[in-house]
């Protein structure tokens, strides 16, 4: 064998790898994308799950809201990327609405979709997200989906409620999020207990008859479903007084 044949063998051995390579890796991205979307309630379609990276029993969850103007994803997660040709299959998405930029931690989803998000989450989201558009104050998306600022959490975290003729949905991402079938805030800074207050009353007078948070501990339904108003105003009394009393849930 001679040295230019191995040279010859050699550019050839590694070709055909690069391929392969490249094939697997195409291979599983579609594979991935083709991961069905779940609906844990009628009405309500929901991507694949994934745990929070630093509290392993939390489940995180993206939604698609179908809807005649366009759907919409709310809340941005691995889920997104997962579950992308079921999106698609279902209409392309006209936004991807993030809650709050700790979303941002699992980067750009692969779905071309318009993401937006709050004005003040803007910047720390842009690092890893490209950003289409920003709010800046309580307004409607068509007449069904209703953007309303709740900063605490964060500083530009919002919720989002839609209602989709049947239920009033009201999607509240790390802002109330529910643990062990308990309603739960989730305050970083002592600073914003202020105005985590302030957004809780806001919310307690919203008329919803299901939450959906981002996360839930992994033994609870995805949801939060109330019997009756009087019930979403007291789990939501409750924790105002565990925020007020210097608590951090």
């Amino acid at each position: 064998m001679t040295q230019a044949y191995r040279r010859k063998r050699k550019r050839n051995l590694r070709f055909r790898f690069m391929i392969r390579s490249q094939t697997e890796r195409e291979d599983t991205m579609t594979f991935a994308g083709k991961n069905a979307l779940d609906t844990p309630m009628e009405g309500l379609l929901s991507g694949p799950t994934s745990r929070l990276p630093y509290q392993q029993n939390v489940l995180l969850r993206s939604y698609v809201l179908e809807r005649p103007q366009g759907n919409m994803i709310v809340y941005n997660s691995p889920g997104v990327s997962e579950a992308a040709a079921a999106i698609l299959d279902r209409g392309r998405p006209a936004r991807l609405l993030i809650n709050h930029a700790h979303e941002a931690m699992y980067r750009q989803p692969a779905l071309d979709v318009p993401v937006w998000v709050h004005t003040k989450d803007r910047a720390e989201t842009a690092r890893s997200i490209r950003i289409a558009g920003t709010f800046d104050k309580r307004q409607m998306i068509a007449d069904d989906l209703e953007v309303i600022p709740t900063p605490g959490h964060t500083a530009g975290t919002t919720s989002y409620l839609w209602d989709n003729g049947t239920h009033r949905f009201l999607f509240t991402g790390d802002f109330i999020w529910i643990e062990d079938a308990e309603w739960k805030a989730v305050v970083l800074d002592p600073r914003s207990r202020s105005d985590y207050v302030a957004s809780l009353q806001r919310v307690r007078e919203i008329e919803f008859d299901v939450l959906v948070p981002w996360g839930t501990t992994e033994t609870d339904a995805p949801y939060g479903l109330v019997a009756d108003q009087h019930e979403k105003r007291a789990r939501i009394d409750a924790v105002i007084d565990r925020v007020r009393a210097g608590g951090s849930r």
